[in-house]
């Protein structure tokens, strides 16, 4: 596997902890959002432990567990579709470029390791 497309597995990781640990600690931006597109906040728990794991699932990825890395890349795509797709039905476009970064990120990934 390149460099590159190594970078673009261990971002698509870091990413989806870092807004994971985001869901588990309640930041202020989470809770807006999630206020905003009427997810309840008794959800964030799930929703963070999900981001965290298909950020792990891509690290095992690289690591040599391919399909664990390949099921990861899946579930957070499907996981940012789903999010885009919330964002569409309440009508709360503004943001909707953040889940769209990390459904991109996600795809790219998923792209690089069934390409490995």
């Amino acid at each position: 596997m390149s460099a590159a497309a190594v970078a673009v597995v261990v971002v698509t990781a870091l990413v989806n902890a870092a807004v994971a640990v985001g869901d588990l600690v309640r930041a202020q931006f989470v809770l807006a959002t999630a206020a905003d597109v009427r997810v309840p906040t008794s959800w964030l728990p799930a929703l963070g432990a999900a981001k965290m794991a298909g950020a792990a699932g891509l690290v095992l990825g690289l690591l040599g567990v391919r399909l664990i890395g390949i099921a990861a890349a899946v579930g957070l795509t499907l996981f940012f579709v789903c999010a885009i797709g919330r964002h569409v039905q309440t009508g709360v476009l503004r943001s909707t470029p953040f889940p769209g970064a990390f459904l991109l990120l996600a795809v790219a990934s998923l792209l690089v390791l069934v390409d490995s």
